[in-house]
């Protein structure tokens, strides 16, 4: 066991060996002093010990937090999203409020189809559309890979404030969505419940699907890579959708595009993937070469986490909704969770899903305290 409840008293003294991603050995043991969350984050990443699991939450900014509602009565999500000042104060707001291990960038998966020419706003009744539909050959040629890392230097601006900002104990967390997320959304032409049109074109027209994902892949790749070179700690991929692929789909449609794009990152900062609804499909998700799985709420994390190679960490995953309940109900389930997974090294702590935007402050402190309250004794 790498950590446990305080209250269960001092741990075994006895060193042992955990085998570093590099082949060498770690001891094992006790930690002296505590950790600080930018090391936490990424020991925890590598499956290496550390002395409590790190936590930060999915959609942490935003939409919770009295501060951001204050800041959105001025300015529009998408304004928010791409002025630089702007992005880094709502990615910091939690950061003031709560402490988390590490912050993610404030910004949206959909930033990428607008770098490459399909632009997208926010219906006034609710949701997302996108200026034009991806429907033919023809509006696919219409995207243009060769000015997404331009177009997006407003983000590798708003990180690097934010990492002026950061103290140095602070990770940092860029993201993207999926090339098969970034599909379902430019195929149906915005949000919607039947986003059907990707899994008819992977079918009907495999050619012209290859195609897209190919130009997905490459900008998502270079989106990620300038995260990157901004100063981010660790990337995770939004594969929200894939658990709308049938389970003899999910290689073809989503996990061969993320594979690609690990491989064509650096390979040296970890890469967290998140497969929401994708239940049937994990060794195609190990082997796209993700450091982390995220894991939603639908799983029984410690059974799944036995089952993975013990170099694969794994992120998650407490029920979202908890946070609208009350704050004994949060640091019981919380609490639970931590102690199932106490002998897996590897574990990040987070939601199955985002934040909820009626979630309560009080529940999030509940989480967070309790997750704090683990270490060494």
């Amino acid at each position: 066991m790498l950590w446990a409840f305080k209250k269960e008293g001092p741990m075994n003294s006895q060193i042992s060996t955990l085998e570093t991603p590099s082949g060498s050995q770690e001891p094992v043991g006790e930690f002296e002093t505590s950790l600080g969350g930018r090391e936490r984050l990424l020991r925890a990443c590598h499956c290496l010990p550390v002395d409590r699991p790190p936590v930060w939450l999915m959609r942490q900014a935003g939409r919770a937090l009295p501060e951001y509602r204050k800041l959105k009565e001025r300015r529009s999500f998408i304004e928010l999203v791409k002025t630089p000042e702007l992005a880094a104060e709502v990615t910091l707001q939690p950061i003031r409020r709560f402490g988390f291990d590490a912050a993610i960038l404030f910004s949206d998966i959909l930033v990428v189809p607008e770098a490459l020419g399909q632009p997208y706003r926010f219906r006034d009744g609710g949701g997302i559309e996108m200026d034009f539909s991806i429907r033919t050959a023809e509006d696919i040629a219409r995207l243009d890979c060769a000015r997404v890392v331009d177009r997006l230097a407003y983000v590798a601006d708003a990180l690097e404030i934010i990492g002026n900002e950061l103290n140095a104990e602070t990770g940092l967390l860029g993201f993207a969505g999926s090339p098969w997320t970034l599909a379902n959304y430019m195929i149906h032409g915005g949000s919607g419940r039947e986003q059907t049109g990707a899994r008819i074109l992977l079918h009907t027209e495999p050619a012209l699907f290859a195609r897209l994902m190919e130009k997905l892949t490459f900008a998502v790749t270079e989106f990620l890579k300038l995260q990157i070179t901004a100063g981010v700690d660790a990337v995770q991929i939004f594969d929200s959708c894939g658990g709308l692929l049938a389970e003899n789909d999910f290689e073809e449609g989503s996990a061969r595009w993320m594979r690609q794009i690990i491989a064509g990152i650096d390979g040296e900062t970890p890469v967290i993937v998140f497969s929401k609804g994708v239940h049937g499909n994990w060794p195609a998700l190990v082997n796209t070469g993700a450091n982390v799985l995220g894991v939603d709420w639908t799983m029984d994390l410690p059974r799944l986490a036995a089952a993975l190679p013990e170099q694969v960490a794994v992120q998650g995953n407490l029920d979202p909704a908890l946070l609208t309940t009350e704050p004994e109900i949060v640091a019981l389930e919380s609490g639970r969770l931590l102690q199932a997974m106490a002998n897996r090294p590897g574990h990040i702590f987070n939601l199955g899903h985002g934040v909820p935007p009626d979630a309560r402050l009080e529940c999030i402190w509940a989480l967070i305290d309790t997750v704090r309250d683990i270490g060494w004794s």
